[in-house]
């Protein structure tokens, strides 16, 4: 069983699938020393010893020198040690060769089953290392199958398993088994079968990193995505900025022919996005968030407004960090049509929905035009 080809194979093993040598033998001393306290019963500190050299194999009992003994497989009388070497005395400990004759069946069997298992295991490992490293990154995937609302993929490449719970599907969207799809990996979090990657498509973060693979001057941080906020399936906005006055950054994300922003639509199946230019001012960034539609004013203050703009939809969270309170002129209200009122509080809060945890203050928006924004919006959802 212990021979050169054995040796050999280790380390083929270690070129090929980048498994350590001395790990492999390690865990095949630990699996022997398994075999043989199963094989012959033996509950005491035992050891096995693969020599390389030699081309052999030792089974080792390690026993406590003690004046009376107590218990013959983990004790040996200090007579009986000095008989072995003078040297011992009571407390040491006496390393005795305890290789049967007739284990060579069971420790190729056990060898086997080792190595096995810690290449599998390895390369478990090594897989999960790689994720972990790639993490928040967009690889290609295989769905392999659907258990309730959740979808299981196969990250290509790696036969490692990627988990997509249903928070982070695209309600737009269906996934059929065997369909080849770009998953964002998220994290990687302990499951009941070990370690599992959880990818998303509904992350704000997958839209990010789009831009950031099809836009040049974002990955040379010439242009920065401030913010960004998603209704998956529906709608994205992105804040974009650059410290360089003669990098046009909204442009440079559309692209020549819109050619950048039309690859990441169609990446999403047709999502809408809105890119707008990011300001250090709360009122102009919010102005430049709710456009197309008119912005009359934007105040920062507490009470709400009375006559012609007492139309108070609702207060929420905006991309900038801010609660807005979003009114409308009389005959802007009176001209949107019952069903899209029924809708109205909804697309504001795609419009702009929250991507700060903090809310310093409330800021009240006078809009104009909002049915020009809610059209498209409207049709969608219908």
């Amino acid at each position: 069983m212990i021979n050169k080809e054995f040796f050999q194979a280790l380390d083929d093993l270690e070129k090929e699938q980048r498994i350590p040598k001395e790990s492999m033998i390690e865990s095949i001393e630990a699996g022997l020393v398994s075999a043989y306290k199963k094989e012959y019963g033996f509950a005491s500190q035992i050891s096995v010893r693969l020599n390389e050299e030699k081309m052999t194999y030792k089974v080792y009992a390690h026993k406590l020198v003690v004046e009376e003994v107590e218990d013959e497989e983990s004790q040996i009388s200090l007579e009986d040690a000095q008989d072995i070497d003078k040297k011992y005395k009571i407390g040491d400990v006496v390393i005795e060769d305890i290789t049967p004759k007739d284990f060579s069946r069971i420790a190729a069997q056990t060898a086997k089953q080792v190595i096995l298992q810690r290449i599998n295991d390895y390369k478990k490992e090594l897989v999960l290392n790689e994720m972990s490293e790639r993490t928040g990154e967009i690889l290609s995937a295989i769905v392999r199958r659907k258990e309730g609302n959740t979808v299981y993929v196969e990250i290509t490449g790696t036969q490692m398993e990627g988990v997509m719970m249903q928070q982070d599907q695209v309600p737009t969207e269906t996934y059929n088994v065997n369909d080849v799809i770009k998953v964002y990996v998220k994290k990687i979090r302990d499951g009941l079968h070990g370690a599992q990657v959880v990818v998303s498509r509904s992350s704000a973060g997958f839209v990010r990193r789009l831009f950031e693979l099809e836009v040049p001057e974002i990955k040379a941080g010439l242009v920065k995505i401030n913010s960004i906020v998603r209704e998956a399936g529906f709608r994205t906005k992105l804040a974009v900025s650059s410290e360089d006055p003669n990098v046009d950054a909204v442009g440079a994300c559309i692209g020549p022919k819109r050619s950048r922003i039309t690859a990441v639509v169609n990446e999403l199946n047709g999502e809408k996005i809105d890119i707008i230019n990011w300001s250090d001012n709360p009122a102009i960034l919010i102005e430049n968030a709710l456009s197309p539609a008119k912005v009359i004013s934007v105040m920062a203050e507490n009470s709400f407004f009375n006559g012609v703009f007492a139309s108070y939809i609702r207060t929420m969270r905006s991309p900038v960090g801010f609660k807005l309170a979003v009114l409308f002129c009389e005959s802007c209200r009176k001209g949107i049509h019952r069903k899209a009122a029924k809708f109205l509080p909804l697309f504001l809060d795609v419009l702009i929905r929250p991507a700060f945890d903090t809310v310093p203050d409330h800021i009240h928006v006078v809009a104009l035009d909002i049915l020009k924004i809610m059209e498209d919006f409207i049709q969608r959802r219908w």
